[in-house]
């Protein structure tokens, strides 16, 4: 269960321009200087460079602060590695590894919002996945690995077991594997355009629009980690589901304005 923290500036830490380490990287941009402007502290370090195993924050992290990543989604092996790097300038971060890995993969969330969220299966990569799915008759069958769902044109439904497999294939030949193995959701009829997506900061549920469901609110006191992203969308009859959790430093901010997503992280101004 997480408990709420005392809320505390922290220094948020984004990828560079590939060509211009000074520069935050355009996926970011908004967000750095929404940061600036707000008189949130920021850093900047190459992703490529830590890629090969370097890690350098302009300006330097100042020691003894606590750091937000916000950046580029990345393996919990990888995540590890960059904690590491902030840890041998004297600095910790916000979230811990095991924290991120809570949030990021599926499995692991799972058991703790089971009766929240569709039924799902999580299965290897070599499982015999019409097997595997041999007696539930699902009206269709949702399949991601435990980060990512597929999302081309041909979509992550499959409309029966045997199409199952099919899908994991795609899975890897359009994002080259598969992270950490296969989960096999049952599929839920869902009301059009009712996504919508929530954050979780510090053991408190934030809406893009000031308000967030009591969904997110039980979530808040559930989930063991200090920032994490919450989707959730309405059901056919009404009630709310919930979609996906993700760690909050990796995800997008979707619908909401970039000067309230810098408000919530920025605990002085809330």
């Amino acid at each position: 269960m997480t408990k709420v923290q005392a809320a505390h500036p922290v220094q948020l830490l984004f990828p560079s321009d590939p060509f211009n380490k000074r520069l935050a990287d355009e996926a970011y941009g908004e967000e750095y200087a929404a940061a600036r402007a707000a008189g949130v502290a920021c850093s900047l370090f190459s992703f490529e460079d830590f890629e090969t195993g370097q890690f350098r924050a302009l300006p330097a992290l100042s020691a003894g602060v606590e750091v937000l990543y916000r950046g580029w989604m990345l393996s919990p092996d990888r995540y590890v590695r960059l904690h590491q790097g902030i840890a041998g300038v004297g600095c910790a971060m916000l979230t811990s590894p095991a924290q991120y890995r809570h949030c990021h993969y599926l499995p692991e969330w799972y058991a703790l919002c089971e009766e929240f969220t569709p039924e799902t299966v999580v299965l290897a990569r070599d499982a015999d996945f019409a097997a595997a799915m041999e007696g539930r008759n699902w009206p269709a069958y949702f399949v991601k690995d435990y980060v990512k769902s597929l999302t081309t044109q041909r979509g992550s439904v499959a409309a029966t077991p045997h199409e199952i497999g099919e899908l994991v294939g795609l899975i890897e030949r359009y994002r080259g594997a598969l992270e950490g193995g296969v989960c096999i959701r049952k599929f839920e009829q869902l009301q059009a355009d009712s996504e919508e997506r929530y954050f979780v900061l510090r053991g408190q549920a934030f809406g893009r629009e000031g308000i967030a469901p009591a969904l997110v609110h039980e979530l808040a006191r559930r989930i063991d980690s200090p920032f994490f992203s919450v989707d959730v969308a309405a059901s056919s009859e009404g009630t709310l589901r919930l979609i996906e959790l993700g760690d909050g430093q990796v995800s997008d901010r979707k619908q909401w304005q970039v000067e309230r997503f810098m408000a919530m992280l920025d605990g002085r101004r809330l």
